[in-house]
């Protein structure tokens, strides 16, 4: 099928690589003539393990382009998928779905013959019917569908994701249109991957409420684990105990200094700003976001503390600054606010992470940034693991001993064992422990 793909960020181009490598003719469209110009050069606009290589092979066996005329690119396509940015819209919280709307206006105009437009992007409940409303205005004989398709991609593990999902979700009020959704993704149908096809409406709450529950088991177990430090009871244990339980689930009960990245920040917020316009407020996401919010700040203060509740003139040496491992993306990472937090009380901060120093650069001021976790941990005073990259999970503690000016590591993400660390002759804090 020939499928066309707005956007060619994080969503557009992982989602536009893989439909290419199931044979699909894809086009790639964005605005920024420099990320289509390095596309062609072969150098990715993000990092995602696996994505550079998957690109280079469709496009040498040329079922994966890349350009920027929309008006060219849309023209016989199948599907059109818009895969734009929709951040929260500065001011009041709710998804900007200024790029959304544009597109659907470009493509409204420029379609020819029968064309389902598919929002892969995260959008608001009710965005289908705008999009089908402005196509509609800007060319009233069009023949078309709209239909939501959201995306359930764990940057870091996007194109694994993208191949063998756990799940389909196609809101569809337009048959014709759900039959053209079912080829796009039939060659998954060796994987039995199962499609749900829903209203559109409900397939577009289904992606927030998704991540605003990920979200609320993050927190909760957070939480659990500042009761198990009180309580001396150990976090990891009952994560373990409570996620043997099938109702539970094992995922996402790992404590940590909170969650961040380009999804369930920004997803919970805008939840929350819809369930505001349709009075259905949303008591348990409200106390998420906020209890996340008060965390990141808070772990700052814990190094405080383990470090003596003094840090000015300190020296502080934190490996990992993207919100998670595998990924470049800084957005709301915890490591933003923890830095800051550091960086107000007096300390010094010496940072390395392997993917995400050019992005942190872009938020954060005044940090020493390292070319490796040694070289980061030399001369400090504490060294803090704020992201449990591969890199950082079997350092040599005797190394790090001896370049840290006091045995003190900070653990936020439970890499190490605290008897392992301590008995290496370290003073050892970490999460729920």
């Amino acid at each position: 099928m020939r499928i066309t793909m707005i956007g060619s960020g994080y969503v557009g181009l992982v989602s536009g690589a893989c439909f290419a490598d199931f044979g699909h003719e894809v086009v790639c469209i964005d605005k920024d003539q420099r990320k289509i110009d390095a596309l062609h050069q072969g150098k990715m606009p993000i990092f995602e393990p696996g994505l550079d290589d998957l690109v280079a092979r469709n496009v040498r066996e040329g079922r994966l382009t890349f350009g920027t005329d929309l008006t060219d690119g849309v023209k016989n396509a199948d599907a059109i998928f818009i895969g734009v940015g929709t951040p929260s819209r500065r001011g009041d919280g709710h998804a900007d779905l200024t790029y959304v709307y544009a597109a659907a206006e470009e493509i409204g105009r420029a379609i020819d013959g029968y064309t389902v437009v598919v929002t892969k992007s995260t959008v608001p409940v009710g965005t289908g019917d705008e999009v089908e409303r402005i196509i509609r205005a800007a060319n009233p004989g069009a023949e078309f569908g709209v239909v939501s398709n959201p995306e359930f991609l764990r940057e870091g593990a996007a194109i694994d994701d993208f191949k063998r999902p756990d799940r389909i979700v196609i809101g569809s009020e337009d048959e014709r249109a759900t039959e053209v959704m079912r080829q796009v993704y039939r060659p998954l149908s060796i994987n039995a991957a199962p499609i749900l096809v829903t209203g559109r409406r409900t397939a577009e709450l289904i992606k927030y409420a998704g991540n605003a529950f990920l979200a609320t088991k993050i927190t909760f177990i957070n939480e659990i684990a500042d009761l198990c430090e009180k309580v001396g009871a150990d976090v990891q244990d009952v994560a373990r105990g409570i996620g043997l339980d099938n109702r539970i689930g094992k995922k996402f009960l790992h404590a940590g200094p909170g969650y961040g990245g380009s999804c369930f920040p920004k997803d919970t917020l805008a939840l929350l700003k819809t369930s505001q316009d349709y009075d259905a407020p949303q008591r348990i996401v409200e106390a998420v976001v906020a209890v996340n919010d008060n965390r990141k700040r808070a772990m700052g203060r814990k190094i405080i503390a383990a470090m003596g509740g003094d840090v000015r003139g300190k020296t502080v040496a934190v490996l990992g600054l993207t919100f998670k491992p595998n990924t470049d993306d800084m957005r709301d990472s915890p490591a933003i606010a923890v830095i800051q937090a550091l960086q107000d009380a007096g300390a010094k901060v010496q940072a390395h992470d392997p993917e995400g120093v050019e992005q942190a650069k872009l938020v954060l001021q005044n940090v020493d940034y390292r070319d490796g976790p040694y070289e980061a941990i030399e001369g400090a005073d504490a060294v803090a693991i704020l992201t449990e990259w591969n890199a950082y999970r079997a350092l040599d503690l005797a190394r790090v001993k001896s370049l840290l000016s006091a045995p003190i590591m900070i653990d936020l993400r439970n890499v190490y064992n605290p008897k392992d660390i301590e008995a290496a002759g370290f003073n050892y804090t970490g999460i729920g422990r």
